[in-house]
């Protein structure tokens, strides 16, 4: 008889080996697709939104609680209109603007160019040292037609000035790295590295400039408010959570009538705590209860549920 408990924390060694289950599909990768993407749902109004971003070419600004789905929307514009692998910048307290621009190596270079000229031989070319961040790679590579899609995470972490050190990248689309803007003005093309890939784009005369702005989709927690002109350059979407539908057809899609037949009371659940107990979970929290029923585990059994549909926000002691 099967047994879900492969690890039973009393340091044993029994026979052979277990053998571990498959993964859930959203869990299952490949060495060329570091993200496995999760069904995605959302309401025609939403999308519609999404829509409006799109034809204006302008930032799309998202709100919502933890889980609603914010970070998996720039995925799924990404996955449904076929505009390649999704460029993603985490922001945190210590972000800037240059970050997302480009990374310059100093150290590196001065070393090198030590090191060549004790050998002889030749230093590397400054585009060597220079990385096109997400941002900046998300301006460089997009085609006319085939922009390039850029998740800004959790913006509303970041530094105080980032949203207004945006607005000139935003309506320029285009930003200056000054280690190559110094070069002589008879320098040929420089290429230089971009974010997460082994190529290369050549940059001239020092400027990276876009042929199609980017779909760039911010999230932000509402841990702080805004500037004015910065939300003026975004279209805003309050994300909502999916509803019962939308979590049945999320369910089906990943698991299929098999898992839709399993979930029901686990869906019931989850709209529950959810909804009446106004508690923070995420879709996926509810994915893996259903894939864990679907693959024999008894989740009836000491609060392995509550550990599983665990809020993502909470109070108590040591936890504000």
């Amino acid at each position: 008889m099967y047994s879900w408990r492969l690890y039973r924390g009393t340091s044993q060694i029994d026979g052979a080996p277990p053998q571990l289950p498959a993964a859930p599909p959203w869990r299952t990768f490949t060495p060329h697709r570091h993200s496995p993407p999760l069904e995605y749902r959302i309401g025609t109004q939403e999308a519609d939104v999404v829509n409006a971003a799109l034809h204006l070419r302008r930032p799309l600004l998202v709100t919502g609680r933890p889980g609603a789905g914010k970070s998996s929307l720039a995925a799924s514009i990404a996955r449904e209109l076929q505009l390649g692998e999704m460029l993603s910048w985490p922001v945190n307290s210590k972000t800037s603007l240059v970050d997302g621009l480009y990374h310059y190596d100093a150290v590196g270079r001065l070393r090198d160019t030590g090191r060549a000229r004790e050998l002889g031989t030749t230093a590397p070319e400054v585009g060597s040292y220079i990385r096109l961040g997400p941002l900046g790679t998300a301006l460089a590579t997009g085609e006319p037609g085939r922009p390039r899609v850029l998740l800004v995470d959790e913006i509303d972490k970041g530094d105080i000035d980032l949203p207004n050190d945006l607005l000139v990248v935003f309506e320029e689309g285009r930003f200056e790295i000054p280690e190559l803007v110094r070069l002589p003005d008879d320098s040929p093309d420089v290429p230089v590295m971009l974010a997460g890939s082994r190529q290369r784009y050549s940059v001239h005369q020092g400027v990276v400039s876009c042929a199609e702005f980017p779909v760039v989709v911010m999230t932000s927690n509402g841990e702080r408010d805004f500037p004015a002109p910065f939300l003026r350059r975004c279209v805003r979407l309050d994300l909502q959570e999916p509803t019962g539908e939308q979590l049945r057809e999320i369910v089906s899609a990943h698991l299929g009538e098999e898992g839709l037949r399993a979930a029901e009371d686990l869906i019931a659940t989850f709209l529950e705590r959810r909804d009446q107990d106004q508690l923070a979970l995420a879709t996926d929290q509810l994915l893996n209860a259903v894939h864990l029923r679907v693959t024999g585990v008894d989740l009836g059994r000491e609060g392995l549920l509550n550990a599983v549909l665990r809020p993502l926000e909470e109070t108590g002691p040591g936890l504000e």
